[in-house]
């Protein structure tokens, strides 16, 4: 017979190590986390910037190539984690939550129980916060399993950029997750003691320890079994065999924005005529499924410095690079234990806006054009600045029964108007930070894309030529209060039973900032759902 859980969760990131410890809490409860990749035990996961590495590491992450957006000819790859802790254990490490209009807006639209109130619960839940316990509504948890730092080493550069963008009536803060989210501070990261604190390091590792939670690795889950229109199990591979795991109360897909797409599609659940045409037998005709996908459109500004001190790049190369990494194994100190960026925040680009729709991130490090994993060999800083709230949308879906065969990924970014103007507008606030002192005393100017570059149609292409996703595809799996919603506000998958989704697909916009975050605590909120259901 084929092993029998109450709950199978497929995918070990973000919020399928938050729901495994949630539901396993429950003794009684059987539950099975299948993960496609490896353990985190590589020491370029515990070392903050080894992400850099992992991100070009097919051993650790899943690798998409996408079409062009905005008929630009360039092949563009998206990574995801692809282990334990998935991509908490690649990403960058800030920290942030998010608007907390955007949640109210969620809840106005029809998500139940998906508004700022409850989503500050579970943020207060989750955090373990290096300041401490907030006060009021969207305060700061203390306690939780989650720990949130605040970099102690501070930068000249980094200093001179909260400054110049004190100039330009952004307020700095301590606390950049505060409820009024306009503003400029150092990150809040998800580092402890110099090393990162993943999803699997936060809510794993504890849960692991109980009997009744089974671990598996290495399991690429094919397909979703049904039994008619009911969920009752997955079809996985491991070392070359396919197994079967039965589900006697649930399957909750935890693959990301991408792969519960496929998963879906894969186990007949999506569009009819793409499945159809993929030679897949239709179980649900679900028109949304990989449809109304949103992302970041990211653009790099870097910029010469006119003194070696004022950048971090020679601490990144050659002998400089070896020094770093002898400071880090012995102190866990030192340039090697930051995150991606250091100092970062929101902005609205004009006044006259009600709400933030920029964000940006800023590191003393500018990277090498002809080799992206290096930093470059003179001094340099970069920014870079997005659009915070697109309302673009591309879709996924799948164009073989092939389980390995590549997906389509129509990323449509920038298509809207609306879009365009807040990603000039996210450039322009950008360098008027850069020319205000004291930052512009420690420049020389402009390297990419170039000061020549002032025309909204140059820097549009610009943002074409040299552009990246921001690592942030929501809304595949969309979840909403209508009938054509993917998911309904407690994630059941419409058109079946005993399935549901819990990841960045089911946001229904952009949560206005960076997704790890609102992940974890959208899954806290969803073992709570989850377990009321069950009851």
């Amino acid at each position: 017979m084929a092993p029998a859980f109450d709950y199978v969760i497929v995918g070990a990131g973000a919020a399928g190590c938050v729901l495994a410890e949630r539901l396993s809490a429950d003794l009684r409860t059987r539950v099975c986390l299948i993960e496609s990749g490896p353990s985190d035990k590589s020491p370029l996961v515990a070392m903050p910037k080894g992400f850099g590495k992992l991100l070009s590491d097919p051993g650790h992450a899943w690798f998409f190539p996408v079409a062009p957006s905005r008929g630009v000819n360039r092949q563009e790859v998206w990574a995801r984690g692809r282990m334990l802790g998935g991509s908490s254990s690649i990403n960058g490490m800030m920290y942030t939550r998010g608007d907390p209009a955007e949640y109210d807006a969620w809840a106005e639209a029809g998500c139940a129980g998906w508004g700022a109130a409850e989503m500050a619960e579970a943020f207060c839940a989750i955090e373990d916060h290096a300041l401490g316990a907030g006060e009021g509504l969207w305060r700061r948890g203390a306690g939780g399993p989650l720990h949130v730092s605040l970099q102690r080493e501070r930068h000249p550069a980094c200093d001179a950029f909260l400054s110049a963008a004190e100039s330009v009536g952004l307020r700095r803060k301590l606390d950049i997750n505060d409820a009024d989210i306009e503003g400029v501070g150092y990150f809040p990261r998800t580092i402890k003691n110099g090393k990162r604190w993943s999803a699997a390091d936060a809510f794993l590792r504890p849960a692991e320890k109980r009997a009744n939670l089974t671990v598996l690795m290495h399991g690429d889950v094919l397909r979703i079994v049904f039994d008619g229109t009911r969920a009752c199990g997955v079809e996985l591979r491991r070392d070359g065999r396919l197994e079967t795991l039965n589900a006697a109360r649930e399957i909750v897909l935890c693959a990301g924005a991408l792969n519960s797409v496929k998963l879906l599609q894969l186990s007949g659940v999506g569009p009819a005529a793409a499945l159809k045409a993929a030679g897949i037998e239709v179980r649900a005709d679900r028109a949304q499924v990989g449809r109304r996908m949103r992302e970041h459109r990211v653009l790099f500004l870097q910029y010469r410095a006119r003194k070696a001190a004022w950048s971090r790049n020679r601490e990144l190369r050659g002998l400089g690079l070896l020094a770093s990494v002898l400071n880090y194994a012995l102190f866990k100190r030192g340039v090697m234990a930051l995150g991606a960026f250091e100092v970062g925040g929101f902005f609205k680009s004009r006044p006259d806006l009600a709400r933030c729709d920029g964000q940006f991130f800023f590191s003393p490090v500018s990277i090498d054009p002809d080799d992206p994993m290096s930093p470059e060999t003179a001094p340099g800083v970069q920014c870079l600045a997005l659009p915070l709230r697109p309302i673009s949308e591309g879709f996924v879906e799948i164009i073989s029964p092939a389980p390995d065969a590549p997906l389509r990924i129509e990323p449509n970014l920038l298509a809207a108007p609306e879009d365009r103007a807040a990603m000039l507008g996210a450039i322009r606030f950008v360098r008027r930070i850069f020319a205000e002192p004291p930052l512009a005393d420690l420049i020389e100017g402009e390297t990419s894309p170039g000061a020549q570059v002032q025309t909204d149609e140059d820097l549009l292409s610009a943002v074409d030529r040299l552009g990246l996703c921001g690592y942030h595809a929501i809304g595949t799996c969309r979840m909403g209060a209508d009938d054509d919603d993917v998911v309904d506000p407690r994630l059941r998958v419409r058109g079946v039973s005993g399935l549901r989704v819990m990841d960045c697909s089911v946001m229904p916009t952009m949560a206005s900032g960076n997704t790890n975050g609102p992940v974890m605590a959208m899954a806290w909120r969803a073992a709570d759902l989850i377990r009321a259901d069950a009851r």
